[in-house]
């Protein structure tokens, strides 16, 4: 009687256990990475990236905002517990987090009204008086602080979107941003019909690190290794594939 008892209670309880659930941090003004749709929703390559880890470990993903320079603070804050939002693997950025493997690797560029800055490589001299745009606390931002700060006015926005606007209003002469958000956030839009890549691709792993992890907090290994296996497993079965040929016509990995 007693072992029916307990039997009848376990199974009575079992459909109140709930699943696991992670909280997923990201900024959502990255497009197509990650952006709002017409509901509010995040939508993009981070998002369905982070779903298919998700499904891969039989969690539920729980979304939530924060601006970009709240991010590191709201994951060690525990108000998240993983970032999935485009975020290099930095020295510097190893002392406040741990990171994955990475998931994507891409370059960064400069981006200028068609024609306005006509040289395949780029130096300081070429930009020289000229007003460059960065979103804030970013790698692009640490590179040209260092690279250009000296002799061209270095403009920062909290996301890039404002960055963009900037851009077409000629409030800045340039921008620097990622190759593959820049392309198909930007100059695959109307707002940016007359504009283009400018110079050539930059990797300098000095600044831009060993490509994009996601962010976890420090110590936190066994999350860690838990990511890492559902990463390598949606790499084998075709899941990254599938996401990833449905926002680019190019590896990000």
């Amino acid at each position: 009687m007693k072992y029916l008892l307990t039997l009848l209670t376990c199974l009575f309880l079992a459909p109140m256990v709930q699943a696991e659930e992670l909280r997923i941090a990201m900024e959502g003004k990255f497009p197509p990475f990650e952006e709002l749709d017409s509901k509010g929703n995040l939508k993009g390559f981070n998002v369905d990236i982070a779903n298919a880890l998700c499904t891969e470990m039989k969690v539920t993903c729980q979304f939530v905002r924060f601006d970009w320079e709240q991010l590191i603070p709201a994951l060690n804050g525990k108000k998240a517990d993983a970032i999935i939002a485009s975020m290099s693997i930095t020295d510097d950025r190893k002392k406040l987090v741990d990171f994955t493997d990475r998931y994507t690797q891409t370059p960064a560029y400069f981006f200028a009204k068609a024609h306005r800055i006509p040289y395949l490589y780029l130096n300081a001299k070429h930009l020289a008086g000229m007003k460059i745009g960065v979103q804030t606390d970013t790698t692009y931002d640490r590179y040209v602080t260092a690279k250009y700060g000296a002799t061209s006015t270095v403009v920062r926005f909290k996301n890039t979107m404002e960055m963009y606007d900037a851009l077409v209003k000629g409030d800045v002469d340039t921008l620097m941003d990622d190759a593959v958000a820049g392309y198909y956030g930007f100059l695959q839009t109307p707002k940016g019909r007359g504009y283009e890549f400018v110079g050539s691709a930059i990797d300098d792993q000095k600044f831009f690190g060993e490509g994009q992890g996601i962010a976890l907090r420090k110590g936190d290994t066994a999350l860690k290794e838990r990511f890492n296996k559902a990463l390598a497993a949606i790499h084998e079965n075709g899941s990254y594939d599938k996401i990833e040929h449905r926002y680019f016509v190019f590896s990000v990995y």
